[in-house]
């Protein structure tokens, strides 16, 4: 059955994702532990201080959201296997339509150089993925996205697995039942996704 944004919203809601192997296969995945950022305890580093005050880059919401989603997607090294596939592009964008999926977009000199996406349900948003074309620039992208989770009073930022790059924005892993607990939890309140 083909992808579609009634399957990503009962798939989040359950706290589980949807990935794709080179094959096209769709596999769904729910891991223990889970990796999340707590959205009160990011602070930029003090070598990205600079360029945010500085306004290096400038910072919109889900003004592209597909070419952002076809950046993540492009490999980023030789060999590298992307699991955004067609068929989760269509789906992530129909999900936009109705206005839960979101992109947070860095431009510099009016081109898209960084940014991410993800999707927001009630008070929890899951990170799907990120890229950069320019130095700093998903570093901005993500430090915006904190700054929209704690103006709109998000409880819950899914980062999904830890990895080196999680991990600098302060991720931490936790078990897959509290994880479970504090998803319940946060789509029992409703939050706006805005600057």
């Amino acid at each position: 059955m083909q992808l579609n944004a009634e399957m990503l919203l009962q798939g989040y809601a359950n706290g589980a994702f949807p990935m794709a192997e080179a094959s096209g296969q769709i596999y769904w995945y729910a891991p223990d532990p889970r990796a999340i950022i707590p959205v009160g305890n990011y602070k930029p580093s003090r070598s990205l201080r600079p360029v945010i005050n500085q306004k290096v880059f400038e910072v919109k919401i889900d003004t592209c959201f597909e070419e952002v989603m076809r950046c993540c997607a492009q490999p980023r090294f030789a060999g590298d296997e992307t699991w955004i596939s067609e068929e989760i592009i269509r789906a992530y964008c129909d999900l936009h339509e109705i206005g839960l999926a979101h992109s947070v977009e860095a431009y510099f000199e009016n081109e898209l150089v960084g940014g991410l996406y993800g999707v927001a349900l009630g008070a929890a948003f899951f990170g799907e993925s990120m890229f950069f074309e320019k130095s700093n620039a998903s570093k901005v992208a993500f430090h915006y996205l904190i700054e929209v989770l704690r103006k709109n009073n998000f409880q819950l930022l899914d980062t999904q697995f830890m990895n080196d790059n999680v991990e600098r924005y302060g991720a931490i892993e936790i078990p897959k039942a509290m994880y479970e607990a504090r998803l319940i939890e946060a789509l029992q309140t409703s939050c706006r996704f805005e600057l």
